[in-house]
């Protein structure tokens, strides 16, 4: 039975459907660090997964498993690596290698545009493929019945805003911001922090119990380098524009600035000191590799409605649930506008400090007993 959990977390999916503003036609960004890290997953999986362990030896089955997986084709991409690299595991350990088969299962929350993902699922895959709706803070799948888990771009989503950003009467209340990426007071650093180790913690034991003895788990996670906590980053002037939109709407009156000063996106950037740190207190895996990767694309030539449409395909669910639908095509427009006034802080080299972390870990059972 799946664990009872203290609350339901939020859901807030990407943008559905295949129109202007879904998010399939607008994650190119997230399509081109899962291209450019092909070469360590398929390195992870050839080198740190052992085929003689009887939960691999002995399965004709292998299962796979992607967390946070939205509504495609980004999801597809990165199982076809792994997939790739697992057949290529099996041909280079073994003469005369059976090639087990491969179970594939695609999580996100439940408000998921499930339906676009399948439709659009590519018609030469070498998988069965399963949808498996649910937040990945809990428990998904029986225990030890994965094989190998994956999960990009989808752990900085927090599972809640820390309830402290939204009271008058906290030190860490977030008047005037929209977000904590980069924060400069502490208090909102911290409870940031805090919601993240505590997410982590329940994502990290939940995969433990469905990993395999010996089976591997690999994360992209967006982050920033280890002690840079300025909020001028270009991640944080970005989210701060929208901001701005937003409290013009309200001195105007369209909204209220209580409903402004109320709302936080539940987003959080860890860097690769504290997240080694949260993984080896959580125990149940040993890290492999963690490097930083940086997105190709980033800090390419500016394209302020592609950018404005990144943002809205990603961030409108969360938007739209406080804000309300009527006033999203009012505030992306003012928010394109103000991305082409910015365009030379936007893009200024100094300010692109995000970086992805790659980590492989690898699950610390050691009784390899099937």
């Amino acid at each position: 039975m799946a664990n009872e959990v203290e609350s339901t977390p939020n859901s807030y999916p990407m943008n559905g459907g295949i129109g202007c503003h879904s998010y399939v036609k607008n994650s190119h960004f997230q399509r081109a660090l899962l291209h450019a890290a092909k070469d360590v997953i398929t390195e992870a999986i050839v080198e740190k997964v052992d085929i003689t362990n009887p939960w691999f030896n002995s399965s004709r089955t292998l299962r796979v498993a992607d967390f946070g997986c939205s509504v495609g084709p980004n999801t597809f991409v990165v199982v076809q690596n792994i997939i790739e690299a697992l057949e290529l595991l099996y041909r280079s350990k073994r003469h005369n290698p059976e090639i087990p088969e491969f179970h594939v299962f695609f999580n996100d929350h439940v408000h998921n545009d499930f339906n676009t993902l399948f439709r659009s699922l590519p018609f030469s895959h070498r998988y069965f493929a399963a949808g498996v709706p649910g937040s990945f803070h809990d428990r998904l799948f029986p225990k030890s019945t994965l094989h190998i888990i994956h999960s990009s771009y989808a752990l900085h989503w927090l599972s809640q805003v820390p309830t402290q950003l939204a009271d008058r009467n906290s030190p860490a209340w977030n008047k005037g911001r929209i977000h904590g990426l980069g924060a400069t007071s502490k208090e909102v650093r911290e409870a940031f922090s805090a919601q993240f180790s505590k997410d982590l913690q329940a994502f990290l034991n939940a995969r433990a119990l469905e990993l395999v003895g010996g089976g591997l788990m690999l994360l992209l996670v967006s982050g920033l380098p280890n002690e840079f906590h300025s909020s001028q980053t270009n991640s944080a002037i970005v989210l701060d524009l929208l901001g701005s939109c937003l409290i013009d709407m309200a001195k105007m009156g369209i909204i209220s600035e209580d409903n402004v000063d109320s709302f936080n996106l539940p987003i959080y950037r860890t860097c690769p000191g504290e997240l080694e740190a949260f993984i080896e207190k959580n125990g149940h895996f040993k890290i492999e590799k963690m490097e930083e990767l940086i997105n190709p694309v980033r800090g390419d030539p500016p394209d302020f409605q592609m950018l404005a449409s990144h943002l809205r395909a990603t961030f409108e669910g969360a938007l739209e649930e406080h804000f309300g639908n009527e006033i999203m095509d009012e505030l992306f427009e003012r928010f394109t506008n103000k991305i082409g006034e910015n365009s030379h802080i936007i893009y200024d080299q100094q300010y692109i400090k995000e970086t992805e972390i790659f980590v492989s870990l690898k699950h610390r059972v050691t009784d390899y007993e099937v």
